[in-house]
């Protein structure tokens, strides 16, 4: 075989993953499961706002007032919630925890010392205390 049909056969075999740019706040997909609410692509958002699934979910956990526990690759809360409020919390904590406040850029990374936590720059070097979670 040839190159091209290799290559052509590998396209064909390839599943299609959702991948996000450079920087991009996915939505939340999910569904209710009774009185829970179950987030499928939740990695996927941690993933591409190139934050730990934890510090998500404890966020989202207590800005929700709900418990939360990952499951796989999934998110499940124990509150029914339409996807809009929690794509509004996902929202809030990208800008208090990933967008820089001086340049506005997500170049960004948390790093905890002397029991705080601080939000870097990587793009300007401004270095600015945060919240923990």
């Amino acid at each position: 075989m040839d190159y091209e049909s290799l290559l052509e056969e590998a396209y064909e075999n390839v599943t299609a993953v959702e991948l996000c740019e450079r920087f991009e706040v996915l939505g939340v997909k999910g569904h209710h499961e009774g009185v829970r609410t179950v987030i499928t692509n939740f990695l996927q958002v941690a993933a591409c706002i190139r934050r730990p699934a934890a510090h998500l979910m404890k966020f989202l956990s207590k800005e929700l007032a709900s418990s939360a526990e990952v499951s796989r690759d999934r998110l499940i809360l124990s509150r029914k919630l339409s996807s809009k409020v929690v794509n509004k919390k996902i929202e809030k904590y990208v800008n208090l925890f990933v967008l820089c406040s001086n340049c506005k850029k997500p170049d960004t990374e948390l790093n905890e010392s002397g029991g705080k936590m601080y939000l870097r720059c990587l793009a300007c070097g401004n270095k600015v205390e945060v919240h923990k979670i």
